[in-house]
């Protein structure tokens, strides 16, 4: 029960977020085992029987295809490979980011398409389960022939080389390999290519800010039902007529959980002064759900990606066929990242707007939340800080599928450039989160001006578990730590609490 087998079978997030969640073990299927073993055994023969090159087995890589090597030199050409696009800079990525490429990586090679040995399969899953993790730096992808230079330090420590994070140290991969007794590896024909080639930095990434992204949309849901009973707003926008006449599941959704989050709610179902809401309380299913939808459609993007093989040249035994193409290549990945940055901004947005108005002075509601205003700045600040996340967030909106920088000598004329897209959503991400939180603090400040009124059971519900860690603010104080407490509980509580109550 503790082990998942890795098989040609989709992979699925629900499936990777248990594997994580309960520290899976993973084992190679037999039947991975055996088409692993058919793919090596007729490369093997292949390069036997033929005296015609083969891209990257018996020649060069990039611009120099047409250096031919000799049989000697095919194991020294894959561990050169290895050593000379080891050339990451920047932060070393996070290491549960490296955990799952090392899993996307062995599920890519376990299809028998990629001509590598099982032992060098078997090596990473050992890495994954003694949790030998490479460090692997951010930059120095550009999502063309896969994610090489990232890659190239995940697969360094199989022969020994670069570093790794062991038990909570960074340490020479060496030094850790000799602790566990492992030999370092020697490269067959083929797989250093299988093993830079892929797109598993952009896509771990991306399925790492999907289960965040689906985590954020939910919080934002309720963080926003707390925001409108806060500011007094008003519920005939959510209304389920409203959304039956535009087609769209994702808004349509959204109404259906605000009104859902908001049922028993004493201060919606009051006499309102007001006609109709701001935008951003009045077309939260709008903008929410657009949000979902594109999250959606990304999932669908990386779910192809992640039970794929992306590196090349691509093998087919039965067919006799040994293919030089572009499966490395992330511009479906590159355009969908840029695309879910977009959507997660958007959340942020929003929610930024929502806190403004809260602290607005408006509707009742004193200025900047609290009772003493002058003397106290109260949550002046908080809207700042909030502002900045959003204008950062517009900055990185920017899409980074759009540019292509040459490179091998022209022979990589076109390049994605998905690594850099994925760095800036995974940042996009972390900008959400802590807007999200803020307004969350925010909106449970403002709602105990609405007192004796109660908002719906689960409102009140958040908002007493919330005060365990946060408390109201009668007077100024440091605000820094609160609005820490405040991400940490976005992190450490699952949204669906709401939802299961409901």
């Amino acid at each position: 029960m503790n082990t998942h087998h890795i098989s040609p079978a989709d992979l699925t997030f629900e499936c990777i977020e248990k594997i994580f969640k309960e520290k899976r073990k993973l084992e190679l299927s037999e039947e991975s085992i055996e088409r692993i073993k058919k793919c090596r055994d007729y490369l093997d023969k292949k390069i036997a029987a033929s005296g015609d090159p083969v891209y990257g087995v018996t020649t060069g890589f990039g611009s120099l295809c047409n250096h031919i090597i000799s049989g000697d030199d095919l194991s020294t050409l894959q561990e050169n490979l290895v050593m000379s696009h080891a050339c990451g800079v920047g932060e070393p990525i996070d290491t549960g980011i490296v955990k799952l490429m090392l899993l996307l990586k062995v599920q890519s090679l376990a299809y028998g398409n990629s001509g590598v040995e099982v032992k060098t399969v078997e090596r990473l899953v050992e890495m994954y389960n003694h949790e030998v993790l490479p460090v692997v730096y951010s930059q120095g992808s550009l999502g063309a022939s896969g994610d090489l230079a990232p890659l190239a330090h995940l697969s360094l420590p199989l022969l020994g080389m670069g570093e790794v994070w062991y038990n909570g140290k960074k340490l020479p991969a060496a030094d850790v390999l000799k602790e566990l007794k492992w030999q370092p590896m020697q490269l067959s024909s083929k797989e250093g290519l299988a093993l830079l080639n892929g797109t598993q930095f952009m896509s771990s990434i991306g399925v790492w800010s999907l289960l965040k992204a689906r985590r954020l949309s939910k919080w934002a849901d309720i963080i926003a039902a707390l925001s409108i009973d806060a500011y007094d707003g008003r519920i005939e926008p959510f209304l389920e007529q409203v959304h039956m006449i535009r087609y769209h599941e994702g808004q349509s959704l959204t109404a259906k959980n605000i009104s859902r989050l908001l049922k028993g709610s004493e201060m919606i179902g009051r006499k309102k002064a007001h006609v109709q809401d701001p935008y951003s309380f009045r077309c939260i299913p709008q903008v929410h759900g657009a949000s979902k939808d594109t999250i959606k459609h990304v999932e669908n993007v990386f779910l192809n990606e992640i039970n794929g093989v992306t590196d090349n040249p691509t093998i087919f035994p039965d067919d006799d066929m040994i293919i030089s193409a572009g499966n490395f290549h992330g511009q479906p990945l590159a355009m969908a990242l840029d695309f879910l940055g977009i959507a997660l901004a958007e959340l942020g947005s929003i929610s930024e707007r929502r806190i403004y108005r809260l602290v607005s002075g408006t509707r009742e509601l004193p200025s900047f939340l609290v009772a003493k205003p002058g003397l106290n700045s109260g949550f002046m600040i908080p809207q700042y800080t909030a502002a900045s996340l959003v204008s950062q967030n517009k900055q990185l909106c920017t899409p980074a599928s759009v540019d292509s920088i040459e490179s091998s000598q022209g022979q990589e004329d076109h390049v994605s450039m998905g690594a850099n897209a994925a760095l800036k959503t995974l940042q996009i991400i972390k900008n959400t989160e802590q807007i999200l939180a803020i307004e969350l603090f925010n909106g449970c400040q403002a709602i105990e001006f609405r007192r004796p009124f109660k908002s719906s059971p689960i409102i009140e519900s958040l908002i007493k578990n919330f005060r365990k860690e946060v408390p109201f603010l009668e007077n100024d104080t440091v605000m820094f730590t609160l609005i820490k407490n405040s991400v940490e509980i976005l992190r450490k509580t699952s949204p669906d609490f709401c939802f299961f109550a409901i």
